[in-house]
């Protein structure tokens, strides 16, 4: 049986959209959702109580400890024997447990990721969050449902996670974000596999502005060094770009100045063709937009790897003591 899993802080109106999502999923085995709430000071315990006639729901209230501990909280107290880890900003296509379940039993792993997509109701700025998040000319699609040659790291806004797997080592750890490639690494270790099911996508609603965005993808550049240090196997100099692009794009603004044009130029070139890929996708307005969000991205990312790698690599500070705001206790 399958166990949604979905930890929630503060979030009563995207567990609602979630829950009404999952009460009109065409499936017709069993199936139960496990609602953590994490600390919050609005809850959502009368949100699930309207929807128990159509929905399994089995709802728990505990102490704020981050979202990988409400997670690992979750599938401890599940009945069901592999579990379905979502963000509560996400909302299900009818198909989903249906395309999860052939795909598994098709080809079988103890650990699977889905991408995320843009639902026709978002906000123009998710959909350019969303372009720049899961484009392949920005993350090489992978968020998006493109292939990947090596090992698949799944993410926990879309993650199946079998029983055996969990138990065999310990769920999720103390860090956020970076608390599920931590889990994906571990989990190649203690020999399982994992996997991109494409059909198993979620409309992942991010509830961001840019400067949300911007906090975001610096933090998720700072725990790479820090997963670097922990998994030095899985260094790859991909996650170096977004600091190769920052510093070579205040480069190209020197060189602009002084009457060396070429090395912006190539920028431009870049950012028109996202304008351009971005424009055919959804619409001229989403397109200008998406060119800011790459932007930010690659500049928030490049930012926060640079200022971990100087404090963690160069000064040899210990990573809790230094960003105490990654960790949860």
């Amino acid at each position: 049986m399958f166990s949604f899993i979905v930890p929630v802080f503060n979030r009563p109106e995207e567990v609602e959209k979630l829950l009404l999502s999952i009460s009109k999923l065409d499936f017709q085995d069993d199936f139960e959702v496990v609602i953590i709430e994490d600390g919050s000071t609005r809850d959502c315990k009368s949100v699930c109580s309207r929807f128990r006639e159509s929905v399994n729901i089995s709802y728990f209230f505990k102490p704020n400890s981050g979202p990988g501990d409400s997670r690992n909280y979750g599938m401890q107290r599940a009945q069901g024997n592999y579990y379905i880890i979502l963000d509560s900003d996400c909302i299900l296509p009818q198909s989903y447990l249906k395309s999860a379940q052939a795909a598994l039993k098709a080809n079988y792993v103890d650990c699977y990721g889905g991408p995320d997509a843009a639902h026709e109701s978002f906000s123009s700025l998710q959909k350019a969050i969303n372009y720049s998040m899961t484009s392949f000319f920005t993350t090489g699609g992978i968020r998006g449902g493109g292939e990947k040659l090596d090992k698949f790291q799944p993410r926990s806004f879309n993650m199946g996670l079998s029983k055996k797997a969990f138990e065999m080592t310990g769920g999720f750890g103390k860090i956020h974000p970076g608390e599920d490639p931590d889990l994906s690494i571990r989990l190649w270790q203690a020999g399982f596999k994992t996997r991109l099911i494409k059909e198993a996508y979620v409309y992942h609603e991010r509830r961001i502005s840019w400067k949300l965005f911007y906090k975001q993808v610096k933090k998720f550049g700072m725990v790479r060094v820090i997963l670097n240090k922990w998994h030095p196997q899985t260094k790859k100099l991909i996650y170096l770009l977004p600091s190769l692009f920052i510093t070579t794009f205040c480069v190209s603004i020197i060189l602009l100045l002084v009457g060396f044009p070429w090395l912006f130029s190539i920028f431009g070139l870049y950012f028109l063709m996202i304008f351009i890929h971005s424009s055919i996708l959804n619409g001229i307005k989403i397109g200008f937009m998406s060119v800011f969000a790459v932007f930010i991205q690659f500049t928030g990312y490049g930012h926060g790897f640079l200022k971990s790698f100087f404090h963690l690599k160069v000064l040899r500070k210990k990573e809790q003591k230094q960003f105490p705001y990654l960790f949860f206790n």
